[in-house]
């Protein structure tokens, strides 16, 4: 009995020794990279306090610049959904991977060149090919021959536009509008400035999908259904 003991007592007295070598294997990267830290810690005024701020910086600027951008509503174009002084968030990457821009979405561009120096805020009504006109007989927006109810977003009292137009729109570009028509710069008052009234959709620096500031208005922006039985331009439904 005993010699069957022994090596249970063995087994026993090894485990201390496997444990005290992975600490000892474990322990100096460990301290080295606190070390490191300690080091640019006490090198910058502030410490450790300093360094936290400055990490935190840099990952909002980096958030910012390759996804996710506040954007401050600057007039009353695109009431009553977006107030003035009401703060999105413009996603970035929503037309990064292959994706593009649909009917109804609300998208960030910028203008210069085509609506002024600045950056815009407006919903796509046509993307390349499709055939927009204004108005029908009922007096409502028509993409691709389909026409749109927009009762749902657009501003209470306007309608569809008060300025005519029929215009197919290029590859590679997309006619925009104000959901307040009749408070809204957007493609229909650049009809005959260049490119149409039309913006590449290289210009667009991504899609509105959050309403975060101020907070009892924090909602989410969705595409509204109004497009979603219209045409595409080779007449394929999309």
């Amino acid at each position: 009995m005993d010699t069957e003991a022994q090596p249970v007592e063995r087994d026993r007295s090894s485990r201390p020794c496997e444990s005290e070598n992975a600490s000892d294997t474990d322990g100096p990267e460990g301290r080295s990279r606190f070390a490191l830290v300690d080091r640019v810690a006490h090198w910058l005024p502030g410490g450790r306090i300093t360094l936290t701020v400055l990490v935190c910086l840099v990952f909002l600027l980096l958030v910012s610049r390759f996804v996710m951008q506040p954007f401050q509503i600057p007039s009353g174009s695109m009431e009553s959904g977006l107030r003035i002084g009401d703060r999105v968030l413009v996603n970035k990457l929503a037309y990064r991977f292959g994706a593009e821009p649909r009917r109804g979405d609300v998208v960030v561009f910028d203008g210069t060149g085509y609506f002024g120096n600045a950056d815009y805020i407006k919903r796509v009504v046509g993307v390349g090919g499709d055939h927009v006109v204004c108005c029908d007989k009922e007096g409502r927006l028509e993409v691709n021959g389909r026409s749109i109810d927009e009762s749902t977003f657009l501003y209470a009292g306007d309608s569809p536009s008060d300025v005519r137009f029929d215009v197919v729109v290029p590859d590679g570009s997309l006619f925009l509008l104000g959901d307040h028509r009749s408070d809204s710069s957007d493609s229909r008052d650049h009809l005959g400035s260049p490119g149409g009234g039309m913006i590449p959709v290289s210009d667009v620096i991504g899609r509105a999908d959050w309403i975060a500031w101020p907070a009892d208005h924090w909602t989410r922006l969705t595409r509204p259904d109004a497009y979603a039985r219209v045409p595409a331009a080779d007449g394929a439904h999309g």
